[in-house]
């Protein structure tokens, strides 16, 4: 793209929003009150509000290669508490994608230098869950089902913060894991049972 088009295409949306509403920015300039804090994956393909048909100040986004939820991440760490604990989120939003060049490139065995410490917690959920996996002979089938994983073990990570654990608690937030089907466009509810998985976990993670 063509650096100078950039803000030619951002004057057109300025005067497309205030054609539809004169004080749009005024108001935008206000503050934020979202519901959804969305944690997704930073490829180019998957643009958070786009796929959500979300409108700005509707949606709080962290993005990060393969949608990872680290717990020594300083950066989702602070989104989280920021989100839900001074925006009041009510639903929290891990959202992976098919066809994830985070998620392929921990499948392999080479050396990929500073990447490596990343993609090692990618393969280690593929350990958590490599009995299910070692059975999908079907290479493209078992990167999909890695995918899955990946943002079902994200989550897990999710409900493991202080934060979010006084939230459920306190002010009923959700937690949600997707997938983004690039072939179609289509959003995946994963549909994860994490009542099940808050019983199997709390016993070690719960903060009293």
């Amino acid at each position: 793209m063509d650096i100078k088009q950039i803000f030619k295409n951002n004057q057109a949306w300025i005067n497309n929003k205030l054609k539809l509403d004169k004080d749009y920015f005024e108001n935008l300039s206000k503050g934020q009150t979202p519901k959804v804090l969305y944690i997704g994956c930073s490829d180019s393909r998957v643009t958070a509000e786009d796929l959500m048909g979300a409108q700005p100040g509707e949606v709080f986004v962290h993005r990060n290669i393969a949608n990872m939820v680290i717990n020594i991440d300083l950066g989702a760490m602070s989104v989280i508490n920021y989100a839900v604990k001074h925006l009041q989120v009510k639903h929290v939003i891990v959202c992976g994608h098919y066809y994830c060049g985070g998620v392929k490139a921990a499948m392999q065995s080479a050396d990929l230098g500073i990447l490596n410490p990343w993609l090692r917690e990618i393969r280690d959920v593929y350990r958590l869950h490599q009995g299910e996996l070692d059975k999908i002979t079907d290479e493209d089938k078992k990167y999909k089902r890695l995918v899955e994983l990946n943002v079902q073990e994200q989550c897990v990570n999710v409900i493991k913060t202080a934060d979010v654990q006084r939230a459920i608690r306190d002010n009923n937030l959700t937690v949600h894991g997707w997938v983004f089907d690039i072939n179609s466009g289509k959003l995946i509810d994963l549909g994860i049972n994490f009542d099940q998985i808050l019983l199997e976990i709390m016993a070690i993670y719960r903060l009293k």
